[in-house]
């Protein structure tokens, strides 16, 4: 490689090296992989490893979460690259969604114009950070011949089962006119257009996740490198739980009301029944009572979310009805209560209230009974008076079943009704099938025909794609514009060839991201869905994103690889083997408060703050005025807060290497990340120090006549030979931190302490600057995946030929980690006072006698009696003493 003239400057000059650096990569494909992996040597093939980021939204910029996200993946796949393995390291667009939608009618334009122009936007941001993306397999969600192959499994699923259509209850956003998931309602309200969420019922495709539940569970002992949180998670959100069914007759009514309940133990505490607003009893009730009508109205409007749910006011009303105790027979009130849902088991709920919260609350506030029947095993009573007992313990109040523990009465009481015939043991889960259509624009066509004549028929392999016409302006009705658009979805019938109608819903955005990990295997294929390839790299070897995609997207994905599976396209269980979930990046916020109560939030960089004599704000002032604002405290970077970065700020002014190595030493990787701007300021001070030491020490080289001699001949000098030792044991520490750990930011910290035993070197002569030759070697080596364009500029600097991206990572030198020397702590009673460095082959006795000798011990010894002496080899000496 030719030497850059710039090389020469005593300053830093990033926006040459990132600019000529990242022009090299490009014209040399530096970062291609192939589909077959081909070493020099067949005989000893290289190992694969697949590292992968979460793919962006393409919101048209990148914010820092990004910027965070995808440095740590681009270290991770820099530094197996440098471990000699063959990495794939991809990178698309998760395009389809209802921002594009709003964003469309926003700014009068298709979704899909506005769509490619964020993604050629931020893939031009994506290179600025110098990311080694393979950029030849780049995929967009968007396109049809990504999407033709989702449409393609989709129909493979339905012919197998897996896929059905049914009338669901859903929330329904009027504004957006779409189906918002639970989690989408914020306080009853669709969580983008602010609207008050109905409650409709309409037909919606499900896929039959329920089927894998327990195999999605299980399989979650084999994730042992994901964060436990995630896997507790998971296993949260499938819920599997051992309980009862059971039947409670209803008074004057043929049809028994059946419940499902995980403690039967407190089945003789029952005293009122609670039920949907939409269940069959409760429509009946309502046709006698516009009351009850206009309270199952209400329920239509309220939260749905489960976590609101058991935050939200208690409310019912009673519907004259009355169910049968099984086991007692007495009479117990049926309620219509807005906690309970018809899309959650039967939509009917045994109601306890001494031992359920939610129960208790909806009690006091109706003046129901509350019985208490389960008692703490070590008390003889239990107290209800201001809350309910929830934990397990021992029956009372409950007759023959008095006296047995929770687990006890559980199998006695199963078993009585079971032999009755109004119960069975069964297992329920909290997961529910996945409802994947939408009723929006932007999104994949559900490939799938009305017929009058054939009923539902799916779209024939030979005419796949159904595509999604893109050349369409978005009004402001909210509703999509398949429904008005007459080429889409007025069709013939495939076997019939009678007219008959396209399905104009899309398939939920969780589809396309829950398999395209897969496809970045076989992103240019285009007659099949999957080659070989996938089983080749799959599964992931490493995946990164963050905490909050840990249910639904990994579930979704765990799931899609499951089927994938069974369906032959891959032939492993799990599609990702290790997780790193990044925190979150967050910095200061300042607002100020309106006289309505409205805050208006200023940027960081308009206010100025007064700090103590320890460095802690005092005051924040507007600059614009001077006057004072308030100090929010640190929060996530978010645009409604005015609390963010611009990544191409930083770039513009400090360069890319600057901004990674700020993110990865500021925080390790799964910690918050407070943002400082002194912070990388001190990331780009380094950098320039390290660039001008190159520049320095090879001005020192060319004063001797080559070769300079070996580190090891050099390090013959004993103080040379505690720098090479430093210089090695942080290779070592590194070579651990920035692959088994992943905490970057302590290897970070080592290259620093590093650089300033280099720097203390002083002097020219050929032994100091063999030494030095190799500290810098090592730094560069080290930050190669963190800082990589500096580091592919020093590395030719340095003398080497081959890129450094190409280069083999060294392994420590054992021999130099060797010492003469042994550090002692010196303890009395096992506390420290003082140290000692001996020879590495001292004489007990001796070492003893230098022991007592240290002047900080000595005084501690002074009139005590030594009891015995306890030695830790290579480590301490403790003395055991009395005082006299």
């Amino acid at each position: 490689m030719s030497t850059p003239a710039f090389l020469d400057s005593t300053e830093y000059p990033f926006a040459q090296i990132e600019r000529d650096t990242q022009a090299y990569w490009a014209k040399h494909d530096s970062f291609r992989t192939y589909e077959h992996i081909k070493p020099k040597d067949k005989a000893k093939p290289k190992d694969k490893f697949y590292c992968l980021a979460m793919f962006p939204y393409p919101s048209g910029k990148l914010h820092m979460g990004h910027v965070r996200n995808y440095t740590l993946a681009d270290v991770i796949a820099r530094f197996q690259t440098l471990q000699g393995k063959q990495v794939l390291h991809p990178m698309g667009w998760d395009a389809f969604g209802l921002p594009a939608e709003n964003a469309a009618r926003l700014h009068h334009c298709a979704p899909a114009d506005w769509t490619k122009r964020n993604i050629d936007d931020m893939r031009g941001q994506l290179q600025r950070l110098g990311f080694s993306y393979d950029w030849s397999r780049e995929i967009a969600t968007c396109h049809p011949d990504y999407y033709r192959w989702e449409q393609w499994f989709f129909i493979q699923l339905y012919q197998k089962g897996l896929v059905y259509r049914k009338q669901s209850i859903v929330n329904w956003d009027p504004v957006d006119q779409t189906v918002l998931a639970n989690e989408q309602v914020i306080d009853g309200k669709g969580w983008r257009s602010g609207a008050p969420v109905e409650r409709r019922e309409i037909p919606q495709w499900f896929l039959k996740i329920t089927d894998y539940a327990d195999e999605l569970l299980e399989d979650l002992a084999q994730l042992t490198e994901w964060p436990e949180q995630v896997r507790t998670m998971q296993a949260n959100w499938i819920g599997r739980s051992q309980g009862l069914a059971l039947d409670f007759a209803v008074v004057e009514h043929s049809q028994a009301l059946s419940v499902y309940t995980t403690r039967p133990d407190t089945l003789m505490g029952v005293t009122y029944l609670a039920i949907a607003g939409k269940h069959p009893l409760a429509l009946i009730a309502a046709q006698h009572s516009a009351d009850i009508q206009t309270f199952i109205q209400s329920c239509d409007l309220g939260k749905v979310a489960e976590a609101d749910l058991a935050t939200a006011t208690k409310r019912g009303i009673n519907t004259g009805l009355f169910a049968v105790h099984p086991l007692t027979q007495e009479k117990l009130p049926i309620w219509i209560a807005n906690f309970v849902l018809m899309e959650y088991g039967s939509g009917a709920v045994m109601c306890v209230p001494a031992h359920d919260q939610r129960d208790w609350e909806f009690a006091k506030a109706y003046q129901l009974p509350i019985r208490a029947v389960i008692r703490p095993a070590e008390q003889s009573n239990v107290d209800i008076t201001q809350e309910a007992f929830t934990e397990k313990g021992v029956l009372f109040n409950s007759g023959e079943f008095d006296d047995l523990s929770s687990a006890q009465a559980f199998e006695r009481i199963a078993d009585q009704l079971s032999q009755q015939g109004i119960g069975q043991r069964q297992t329920h889960y909290r997961l529910r099938d996945w409802g994947v259509s939408r009723q929006r624009y932007w999104g994949t066509p559900i490939p799938m025909i009305y017929c009058q004549h054939c009923g539902t028929v799916p779209v024939p392999e030979g005419d796949l794609p159904v595509l999604l016409p893109t050349n369409i302006q978005m009004d402001d009705s909210g509703r999509s514009p398949l429904h008005t658009d007459a080429s889409f979805h007025q069709v013939n019938c495939p076997n019939c060839q009678q007219p008959a109608k396209r399905e104009t819903d899309t398939f939920d955005t969780f589809m396309e991201s829950s398999w395209y990990y897969a496809r970045f295997t076989a992103a240019r294929e285009n007659n099949t869905m999957l080659t070989q390839a996938a089983n080749d790299w799959l599964p992931v070897d490493h995946y990164v994103g963050g905490i909050e995609h840990a249910v639904l997207h990994l579930l979704y994905a765990r799931f899609f690889h499951k089927l994938m599976r069974d369906m032959g396209l891959v032939n492993s269980d799990e599609p990702f083997k290790r997780l790193l979930c990044q925190g979150m990046v967050v910095s200061d916020t300042f607002y100020r408060t309106d006289p309505d109560g409205k805050r208006t939030y200023f940027y960081p960089h308009e206010v100025t703050l007064t700090r103590d004599d320890k460095g802690r704000p005092l005051q924040a002032l507007l600059i614009a005025d001077g006057l004072p604002v308030h100090m929010g405290g640190i929060e996530k970077m978010s645009k409604s807060k005015n609390n963010g970065v611009d990544p191409q700020q930083l770039i513009d002014r400090y360069g890319a290497d600057t901004v990674r190595l700020f993110i990865l030493f500021a925080a390790p990787p799964d910690q918050s990340l407070e943002w400082s701007e002194a912070g990388v300021e001190g990331a780009h001070r380094f950098l320039k120090r390290l660039w001008r030491q190159v520049q320095s020490h090879q001005q020192q080289v060319q004063l001797h006549q080559p070769p300079l001699p070996t580190p090891a001949e050099a390090a013959s000098i004993s103080e040379l030979k505690d720098v090479r030792r430093k210089i090695h044991s942080t290779l070592q520490k590194a070579t651990d931190d920035l692959g088994r750990r992943l905490t970057f930011n302590t290897a970070i910290a080592g290259v620093m302490e590093l650089f300033n035993t280099l720097q203390k070197l002083e002097g020219s002569d050929a032994n100091i600057c063999a030494i030095r030759q190799e500290g810098l070697e090592i730094i560069v080596l080290i930050l190669a995946p963190i800082t990589p364009h500096i580091g592919h500029v020093l590395w030719q600097q340095l003398g080497y030929r081959e890129p450094l991206h190409q280069t083999p990572w060294r392994q420590a030198d054992t021999n130099a980690l060797l010492t003469d020397s042994i550090n002692w702590a010196i303890q009395i009673n096992g506390k420290l006072r003082g140290q000692l460095t001996t020879a590495l082959q001292i004489e007990e006795a001796d070492l003893i006698a230098q022991a007592k000798a240290v002047s900080s011990v000595a005084k501690f010894l002074e009139n005590q009696t030594l009891v015995k002496t306890v030695m830790v080899a290579k480590k301490l000496v403790n003395f055991v003493v009395r005082a006299n």
